[in-house]
């Protein structure tokens, strides 16, 4: 429910709404090297879905990568301009993944009748050390409404002519409290709008500007990019409507 001091924006506010997925990432028993859900199914961690006549990611190393995260549309709740079938992985480089090693790639639904990679053996527990995904995760989805987020530059609604910012410095510390709560933009999800512990990369760059957020994975239990960092997949809205995961990119930031 919008605060009081908010009604007076709500209409307008209104325009700036936007539906994302909420992930629901549930950490499993399974140790490193073990994966009991299904190589199709979502997750954070543990083995991908992989057709064997397509070439496994390597870093530029020619290590072998580590998927992070794997999602598979089919069991998504459908959101305008994002897929509603196949399957989207991320995967880092076991040593370099905060500088450059990182991949994202898009097996479409044709390719998931595939024969697929079963045996992972050329992976090894020490690829693990540095990932910032410390557990297998099972992840469950919800349609939720963002309404906006403090770090995302594309919510620039003005408040009586005032941006975000500016505007909170009038507020009590009550108002302050719930004005945070109701543009919370944290947690892991699918679109919406995006949090930062920095500022927004897109925000730098012209052609990045209206890239939309394919994927946000936050702070959890055993999830950590850098110092209480997180990390994040972009595209262009052509390009997600088109399927073409080529031209997606990966972030992350941290404290």
């Amino acid at each position: 429910m919008i605060p009081d001091f908010l009604k007076k924006f709500e209409s307008d506010l209104k325009k700036y709404e936007r539906e994302f997925v909420r992930i629901k990432a549930k950490p499993r028993k399974e140790k490193l090297l073990e994966d009991n859900l299904e190589l199709k199914d979502s997750k954070f961690l543990g083995f991908p879905f992989f057709p064997e006549d397509k070439e496994y990611p390597k870093d530029q190393n020619g290590k072998p990568m580590i998927m992070i995260a794997q999602l598979n549309f089919e069991q998504i709740p459908k959101l305008k301009d994002f897929p509603e079938d196949g399957i989207l992985q991320l995967f880092l480089s076991p040593k370099d993944w905060y500088e450059e090693g990182s991949k994202i790639i898009y097996h479409s639904k044709e390719e998931l009748n595939k024969p697929t990679l079963n045996n992972f053996s050329f992976l090894s527990i020490k690829d693990y050390e540095e990932i910032p995904i410390y557990k297998l995760h099972q992840l469950s989805f919800e349609k939720c409404i963002d309404k906006g987020g403090s770090e995302d530059s594309q919510f620039d609604y003005l408040f009586d002519g005032i941006d975000y910012w500016d505007f909170t410095e009038n507020l009590t510390e009550q108002q302050e409290k719930q004005f945070g709560e109701y543009f919370n933009s944290n947690g892991h999800k699918i679109g919406g709008y995006a949090e930062f512990t920095q500022s927004d990369p897109r925000d730098y760059n012209a052609e990045q500007r209206n890239d939309i957020q394919v994927l946000q994975i936050d702070v959890d239990d055993h999830i950590m990019f850098g110092d209480s960092g997180l990390g994040h997949i972009f595209i262009s809205k052509e390009s997600l409507i088109q399927k073409d995961f080529s031209k997606a990119y990966f972030y992350w930031d941290c404290c």
